[in-house]
């Protein structure tokens, strides 16, 4: 039995889109949830958003990929059915409304994410700036599309001559939207550009400071899509809306699921670390999950040195060989940071370690020889 709505052209794009997105976006939250909660053990609010997003963006793409199926990317003249067709109308209106919410979850994470690395109060003002400014567009432009007919189920029976209502102008959503578009972009930009700023004074060389910087700023990425976007918006206006308007549902996908991808790429570093280094724990932790107190001097003798190390003339020769202080000095180290890239591992370690991978201990020597009473 043929389908009435085979997936061909447009409506292929739209599904085949959706299904890649998918398990893209699938594969990165379920990798950064490795590293926030066992690697690194310091999951947060911003992993918990990043799920969120996940799981309206995985309601998304099935809304996606069964729109598709019943008629979303067909021309008016290729439905046989009044009942598919608004069936199809009304797929495409849920998908805006996860669409909306999964985008906006995605960026607000990314920021939760850089206020964990924001030191200076300036950057942290310019970080809750761009979540508030997030949150407020997002949820204008939901109420919009929300009320946009009125009854709010006239947007998918206005294909039905027995159903009356009224709907906001076109003129009036297109410029919503392309405003909607625009203050997108520009937030998209600033968080990617904000790491720059973040990194800048570490205790880091220039590619080390190259490499953190464009990992966090891989938020930005869904700008692109926003970008590519909005050349199309126009065909909102389009009779064929349905079909003229696959474009817009394929990048909206693509930059929902570019936003939760990035996001989550922007915390897999320690990963990478932790399979090279092989240890079972990233950062506070040993291989056993123990902390570790393994300690490092910070100078190593000659081999051939090794036998008058108890000697403290060895050590100070301004004092006399049989009777003295000698201080050591050793720093607490696990064994997964390499003594060039601490700075860049503290970005996405706990906070709050249990033990100061800067403290320094200090050990007294004490040697000290009674000489015999000649009587």
């Amino acid at each position: 039995m043929t389908k009435e709505m085979p997936l061909v052209g447009h409506s292929m794009a739209i599904f085949a889109s959706s299904a890649v997105m998918l398990a893209v976006s699938v594969i990165a939250v379920a990798m950064r949830c490795l590293v926030r909660s066992y690697v690194v053990r310091a999951f947060g609010w911003d992993d918990s958003l990043m799920v969120v997003a996940l799981v309206l963006f995985i309601t998304l793409t099935v809304s996606c990929m069964i729109g598709a199926d019943n008629g979303i990317g067909h021309k008016n003249e290729d439905f046989k059915s009044i009942l598919t067709l608004k069936k199809a109308l009304l797929f495409w209106w849920l998908n805006q409304m996860f669409y909306l919410w999964a985008t906006s979850l995605a960026k607000i994470s990314i920021g939760v994410a850089l206020l964990r690395l924001a030191v200076k109060k300036s950057h942290r003002i310019f970080v809750w700036v761009m979540i508030s400014t997030v949150i407020a567009i997002g949820l204008m432009f939901w109420l919009v599309l929300l009320f946009d007919c009125k009854p709010v189920s006239y947007f998918w029976n206005q294909v039905d001559l027995t159903h009356s209502g009224t709907c906001t102008s076109i003129n009036t959503l297109l410029a919503i939207a392309y405003f909607y578009s625009s203050v997108t972009i520009v937030c998209d930009l600033a968080l990617g550009i904000l790491p720059v700023f973040l990194v800048w004074n570490l205790q880091m060389n220039h590619r080390t400071k190259i490499a953190v910087g464009g990992i966090l700023s891989l938020g930005a990425v869904a700008s692109v899509a926003v970008i590519i976007r909005l050349p199309f918006l126009h065909h909102y206006a389009d009779t064929d809306f349905l079909y003229s308007t696959y474009q817009i549902a394929v990048w909206s996908v693509i930059e929902t699921g570019l936003g939760i991808t990035a996001g989550s790429l922007m915390t897999l570093r320690p990963l990478f670390r932790w399979l090279l280094d092989g240890s079972m724990s990233y950062g506070r932790n040993g291989r056993s999950g123990r902390t570790s107190s393994r300690k490092h001097t910070l100078s190593k003798p000659h081999s051939h040195e090794l036998n008058s190390l108890s000697n403290p003339s060895y050590w100070r020769p301004d004092i006399d060989a049989g009777k003295g202080i000698v201080n050591t000095v050793s720093s607490p180290r696990s064994n997964t940071f390499d003594d060039d890239n601490s700075s860049q591992e503290a970005l996405y370690v706990d906070p709050s370690p249990i033990i100061n991978p800067n403290r320094v201990t200090v050990h007294q020597t004490f040697d000290q020889v009674v000489s015999e009473r000649k009587i």
